[in-house]
């Protein structure tokens, strides 16, 4: 009999094609500041969870209905898609973003998530209540499976890649880090032969 497997996703620049923040930013007016916290981030030369309450600071003012327009539009890798929609229940969505912000992604892939979370005011966002951790995450998803499999692109995903039984370092938008590199078992550079590894593990 086959493992149960879990099949844990990083978000921005793995499942989406681009990065979420940036694209909420561009809206607000305010893309190249959030630009240079992004790129700091990916790098590992800022602390996720310093930029990411800095980077939620610039967009507070940003109309939770307008980041859901943004995140409604944001593109999908078609190929990731199909697997997460065939193996819905062994899939889980892990995202440093908001789950206020996020929630018509979330609902469009169709599968869990595991999010930072943070509070609504009416339309507008309210206090950030916390930061996912990815790493923690993994050890609350292994309670319910055999082994789990991480799939994830940037410098805070290396928990999670850590914590995972196999960890995979994916560059299908980004250039693969070495940090990230270093602590995976696989690297794959494109949607389908991400999913064609998948469905022989």
């Amino acid at each position: 009999m086959s493992p149960k497997t879990a099949y844990c996703f990083d978000l921005d620049g793995t499942v989406t094609s681009a990065e979420i923040l940036p694209l909420i930013a561009q809206k607000a007016g305010i893309f190249e500041e959030m630009q240079v916290l992004t790129e700091a981030t990916l790098k590992g030369i800022l602390p996720f969870e310093k930029s990411f309450r800095l980077r939620c600071k610039l967009l507070a003012d940003v109309p939770i209905s307008v980041v859901h327009d943004v995140v409604r539009a944001v593109p999908v890798d078609p190929e990731i898609h199909a697997f997460i929609t065939a193996h819905s229940s062994q899939c889980f969505i892990l995202t440093g973003n908001l789950d206020v912000w996020m929630k018509p992604l979330f609902e469009a892939l169709g599968c869990k998530a595991h999010s930072s979370r943070a509070e609504s005011q009416g339309d507008r966002l309210g206090a950030l209540t916390s930061v996912l951790h990815k790493g923690d995450a993994i050890t609350a998803i292994r309670k319910d499976f055999d082994r789990v499999i991480a799939i994830g692109e940037g410098f805070n995903d290396i928990s999670m890649l850590e914590c995972a039984d196999i960890g995979i370092a994916y560059g299908g938008v980004h250039d693969t880090m070495p940090d990230v590199i270093d602590v995976a078992q696989y690297v794959v550079t494109n949607g389908r032969g991400l999913c064609r590894l998948l469905s022989t593990l």
